[in-house]
């Protein structure tokens, strides 16, 4: 007997790019793990999981938007669900994209399109903006999924932490350009608490147990910048989970769920 559906949604910091096997049948863009956190929980708990996680998914992928063809993510959210997590926000500000940006050479700053783009990212008013329009969007996805399963308990599981503290290298990233990451990261942290308290949700504080073990850390959980497109050879993405990083926030979400 299981102990009920879970349903898995969130972005490439949940699904996993690059730690192997790629979930079997599962779409590409997804770069969906079979040993991602949704994985871990349900195979300890016994959960019959329904991983709908999608790299480069924002909010409006959970509520609204197709993804690549996918269906919004919420339409995987029934009414028999035990168990809803949630990992999202950082592509609606741009939090890793901007650090991919910043780690990137100069001369890609310098091309007509791409360069535009890489330039906004890295503007802190930009990124500022875009951080205080989140929580709206935080919000009617915790308040959407607590209407669809009603009976569900529902996990907003925050990022695990990427940067050093402040003072600290992070190489290549310049420190005002490490300084603007940690100010996403301090504000995707707190939009997602506060999301969770305003939508009648839970919280798994993926971030506050990450400190310690950083990208640039002797004992890391995340990786730092590389090569972009790593995940394509069985190797994590830069600026994301590695698998002790999927086992360790599995392991909150596995806490949380026993100590409810």
């Amino acid at each position: 007997m299981t102990a009920g559906r879970y349903v898995a949604l969130g972005s490439s910091m949940a699904a996993g790019p690059g730690i192997p096997p790629r979930v079997p049948g599962s779409p590409w863009p997804a770069a969906r793990s079979a040993r991602n956190y949704p994985h871990l929980v349900a195979a300890e708990v016994g959960f019959d999981l329904v991983d709908v996680t999608y790299s480069g998914a924002t909010t409006a992928h959970l509520l609204t938007d197709a993804q690549w063809g996918t269906p919004p993510q919420i339409q995987a959210v029934t009414p028999d669900a035990a168990l809803v997590t949630m990992t999202i926000g950082g592509n609606d500000i741009g939090y890793v994209p901007m650090l991919s940006a910043a780690a990137a050479p100069a001369l890609l700053r310098r091309l007509p399109v791409l360069g535009s783009r890489m330039h906004d990212l890295l503007d802190p008013a930009a990124r500022e903006r875009a951080l205080q329009a989140l929580g709206a969007s935080m919000r009617a996805v915790g308040t959407a999924v607590r209407d669809r399963a009603p009976r569900a308990r529902v996990f907003f599981v925050d990022y695990l932490t990427l940067l050093p503290p402040p003072g600290q290298p992070a190489p290549p990233l310049s420190d005002a350009e490490a300084d603007l990451g940690r100010r996403l990261a301090t504000g995707l942290v707190d939009v997602t608490a506060e999301a969770a308290a305003d939508a009648g949700c839970e919280l798994v504080r993926a971030a506050d147990a990450s400190r310690a073990h950083h990208a640039w850390s002797t004992q890391p959980w995340t990786v730092g910048a590389g090569f972009p497109l790593a995940f394509l050879f069985g190797r994590p993405a830069p600026f994301h989970p590695n698998a002790d990083g999927m086992r360790a926030v599995a392991d909150l979400v596995i806490e949380a769920w026993r100590d409810g």
